[in-house]
């Protein structure tokens, strides 16, 4: 499994591919007039898991990061990898 940031029209999703080759969105940064918005997956309701206004790209990415959320899936062992991917189209 990996994990990697991937670049989108506003921002950077956070994508775990599974050895089968599913990919599944796990956490998000998006630009906004007041900043970075971010969030990370959750199943169930957690509001802490997201936070508007952020500074910068890179404090955002930390806080999505610093949650986990692949782990929901079971990638327990994976770590995230360095860059940015362009997008998918």
């Amino acid at each position: 499994m990996q994990v990697y940031w991937r670049e989108v029209r506003k921002g950077q999703r956070l994508v775990l591919a599974m050895d089968d080759g599913h990919e599944e969105e796990v956490g998000g940064v998006r630009a906004t007039k007041r900043g970075f918005d971010a969030f990370a997956q959750t199943f169930g309701y957690d509001p802490g898991r997201a936070q508007k206004g952020i500074a910068s790209m890179e404090e955002a990415k930390t806080f999505v990061e610093g949650f986990r959320p692949w782990e929901l899936h079971g990638a327990m062992e994976v770590i995230v990898e360095p860059g940015v991917r362009p997008s998918a189209q």
